[in-house]
């Protein structure tokens, strides 16, 4: 599954190494998580890449690529969602969009995340950076919500259902994207100064909301700073003998575009060029402070991103210079099409993965929960992870195929597909998202309703299927109508969606069909 031969992928080829019978039960777990940055961004991933990432062509030299890998979304709120929580993140309370700085959390009360399992099995759990699935601010006396800029948020008060309420033990960082209000750092559940000002409106690749903002917030300095307290809880916890979990979503490459002095220009491209050369380097600085703590052998160190490349990016100032941050992919951050949710994914743990590994099998973000409940001997209940299955086996490189049977995508406006080897239907007529053709447009009426691609074949999503395969997009829309009724994708119990329904608003489902017979 996902073995696209035709894509000139990466720069290293496939090594065999034995794994290491000794490799401890529970190694540490560091996550870097980020934002809007697409697989063409990563000059091991991408040969065509304008810049180099050296700091992810190691990491990539001493462990592993995954070609296939999806975020469960293609935007922000969603994908964090799933990857937390290992369910797709349409069962959620959110069915489209993203939330504010300002919205409610989205994780249901009770819910199990990667941190509460691993904090059960004896870790010490940290979030530093954005956190954008909703918190509950406190309000001043009288108001009804915080209001669109935070008009009715005590922010002197305690902030719930954060990071805290769901199995970290410390967080520091945004409430959501760095361009969303408030502009305050939170440090467990309180801000760290209170708003003093309001910030005017940005514009271009500087974008930021007006809101309020604190004395001791500067969007530049938000990345360098959570990068620092990582390296500072990596010291920490290299004195303890329990493992731990640093759970670290960057604000970057996502607007504003603000790389610092030192990369300004380094790319050769454009700012958002320099941005990505930014974020290679905190993937450096993490992994040079494991090492000097002694602490690289037995840490799974993680990164990708939670959706393709904005187009905010401006993919035609790129395209001058010969950069794509989509690489061979139609489409965006947003979209249904590949490059909405195919993110980069680079991975490394000395101890347990063979160096300069490859993995052409298609997975979701989503099965990190599972991944790490077979690596530690965790025990998932049947209402957590209803959408991870184990990477294990292929990042090990002992599965001699795929370990998903099928993969379901979804878009901004709410728009599915569903992945099966290398077919992939997507149920509506365009993008589902920012690029052409887009929802609702004149070119879209003039489209079949669905759209089917063989990814071999056509990994640019150029040639529509649909008509001549009848029983295959019968067989798939089928297959997708069930993983949504069953409340899972994996084994176990029928689980219940989160939420009000939503279905009567898909013209490709007929909501009885999700009723059990």
């Amino acid at each position: 599954m996902g073995n696209n031969q035709n894509v000139p992928y990466g720069r290293f080829s496939q090594k065999e190494f034995p794994l290491s019978e000794s490799s401890p039960a529970k190694p540490n777990l560091v996550y870097i998580f980020a934002d809007d940055m697409g697989v063409g961004d990563v000059s091991c991933m991408n040969p065509e890449c304008v810049w180099e990432t050296p700091c992810l062509d190691t990491m990539a030299e001493e462990g592993l690529i995954g070609e296939d890998a999806h975020s469960s979304s293609a935007v922000c709120t969603p994908s964090r969602y799933a990857l937390l929580t290992g369910r797709y993140n349409w069962r959620s309370i959110l069915k489209s969009g993203v939330t504010s700085g300002y919205s409610k959390s989205i994780l249901e009360k009770g819910r199990v995340t990667v941190a509460s399992l691993l904090k059960k099995q004896g870790y010490k759990t940290a979030c530093v950076g954005k956190w954008h699935l909703g918190l509950e601010w406190s309000l001043k006396e009288g108001a009804e919500g915080p209001g669109g800029r935070g008009e009715g948020v005590d922010f002197s008060g305690a902030i719930g259902n954060g990071p805290t309420a769901f199995g970290f033990d410390h967080y520091f960082g945004i409430s959501a994207s760095l361009d969303m209000s408030p502009y305050v750092y939170i440090q467990d559940d309180h801000v760290t100064a209170l708003p003093d000002k309001e910030f005017p409106m940005t514009e271009g690749k500087k974008y930021m909301r007006n809101g309020p903002i604190s004395p001791d917030f500067d969007a530049e300095e938000v990345l360098p700073k959570c990068t620092e307290k990582v390296e500072s809880l990596i010291a920490d916890y290299a004195e303890s003998e329990d493992p731990f979990y640093i759970y670290f979503p960057l604000p970057a490459p996502h607007t504003p575009i603000l790389p610092t002095e030192e990369f300004r220009g380094k790319s050769g491209a454009n700012e958002y060029g320099d941005f990505c050369l930014q974020v290679d380097d905190v993937v450096g600085r993490v992994n040079k402070a494991l090492k000097k703590n002694g602490l690289s052998e037995n840490t799974i160190v993680i990164f990708t991103s939670d959706n393709g490349c904005s187009p905010m990016a401006d993919y035609e100032e790129l395209a001058e210079v010969g950069h794509n941050p989509s690489y061979v992919y139609r489409g965006h951050k947003a979209d249904i099409y590949e490059g909405g949710h195919r993110v980069p994914f680079v991975m490394k743990w000395p101890s347990a993965i063979p160096a300069g590994s490859v993995c052409k099998e298609t997975f979701c973000l989503s099965d990190l929960m599972a991944t790490m409940a077979e690596i530690t001997g965790a025990s998932l209940p049947e209402n957590a992870g209803e959408d991870s299955v184990s990477s294990l086996p292929l990042w090990t490189g002992e599965a001699d195929g795929p370990v998903r049977e099928s993969i379901v995508h979804h878009s901004i406006n709410g728009s599915f597909s569903i992945r099966k080897g290398k077919w992939k239907l997507e149920m509506c007529a365009g993008s589902g998202g920012w690029s052409f053709p887009k929802p609702n447009s004149e070119e879209v009426k003039a489209l079949p309703a669905v759209q089917l691609y063989d990814l071999e074949a056509d990994i640019g999503e150029k040639t529509n299927l649909e008509a001549e395969n009848p029983a295959l997009v019968k067989e798939m829309r089928e297959d997708l109508v069930k993983i949504i009724k069953l409340g899972r994708s994996t084994p176990g119990a029928r689980q219940k969606n989160t939420g009000s329904p939503y279905w009567d608003k898909l013209t490709w489902l007929d909501p009885s069909e999700l009723e059990l017979t």
